[in-house]
């Protein structure tokens, strides 16, 4: 029996649902992912989720969105500091604790591999990407108004690269001095004159 909660608004309603879905796939993989599985993790009837969703494809194209959101979110800090700051704070960001678990850590495994698995899902993925590092291009050309912005892209590349590879790399046990000269290396990119 699901735990349904009538006042609940929609909204958070399928929130539950989408953290469902990344809790899944997180802990299982695209495997571990149907709509039984997610009704039932996310304490909702079966009946309610295809309400929302027609099929598990769709299930995952929206908690892919989800996660696109959620990228977009690292370079959004405080818009009051000054634009040197708002760079600095998101290229520190992505080493925060909650980015480092080994749960947080397998569901980008996973992510990474759903690219695979569908056209749409790496149209998607592809998306994402082009948009967090046109973010990240637009918050170094912002700290550094000289840049080109072909220079901005390039560096927005570069760091996103790195962020990746440190992700990738803190499943293995990456340290906290490795973790402290990923975001250096970082910032060195973003801010560096050459």
């Amino acid at each position: 029996m699901s735990a349904e909660h009538p006042a609940e608004p929609e909204r958070d309603r399928q929130q539950r649902i989408l953290d469902a879905v990344l809790s899944l796939l997180a802990r299982r993989g695209i495997g571990g992912v149907s709509m039984r599985s997610v009704a039932k993790e996310a304490g909702v009837s079966l009946g309610l989720l295809n309400y929302y969703y027609e099929d598990k494809v769709g299930l995952i194209r929206a908690a892919l969105h989800r996660i696109e959101a959620d990228d977009i979110e690292l370079l959004a800090p405080d818009p009051a500091l000054p634009p040197e700051k708002r760079l600095r704070a998101a290229l520190h960001r992505v080493v925060e604790p909650e980015f480092l678990t080994t749960d947080y850590l397998s569901l980008r495994l996973q992510l990474w591999s759903l690219a695979q698995a569908r056209d749409d899902f790496a149209e998607i993925n592809t998306a994402a990407q082009q948009r967090y590092r046109g973010g990240l291009a637009d918050l170094i050309k912002d700290a550094r108004p000289e840049l080109t912005r072909r220079e901005c892209n390039k560096r927005a590349a570069d760091i996103d690269v790195i962020q990746n590879g440190l992700w990738l790399t803190a499943l293995l046990g990456l340290d906290q001095a490795s973790l402290r000269r990923s975001v250096a290396r970082c910032e060195a990119i973003a801010f560096d004159d050459s």
